[in-house]
């Protein structure tokens, strides 16, 4: 990971379902992946929201997990590998 990645920040919430209609985040596009390993760049910012799943997430700053009920946001510039324990289904929105 690159040094200019330590003042990239992944935040997880749990969001309340007025959260997720403000959001719009039900209208957004599924991505599925079953368990493995990848290494990821974020060009864009990304916001999220776990259906199903449970994700470990290493960056130069340490590790971050979350699971299904989370809403995560990955800033634009991240460097990370995904460590998919169980198989993930998460709403996605870039921008």
């Amino acid at each position: 990971m690159a040094d200019s990645d330590k003042g990239l920040k992944i935040t997880v919430v749990k969001p309340d379902e007025k959260t997720l209609a403000d959001l719009k985040v039900r209208t957004w596009p599924i991505w599925t992946k079953e368990p493995s390993t990848f290494d990821w760049h974020y060009d864009d910012r990304e916001v999220c929201f776990l259906l199903e799943g449970d994700v470990t997430v290493k960056t130069a700053q340490g590790e971050v997990s979350f699971g299904a009920g989370d809403l995560v946001t990955f800033p634009a510039g991240l460097d990370c590998a995904w460590h998919v324990k169980r198989a993930v289904k998460k709403h996605y929105n870039f921008g």
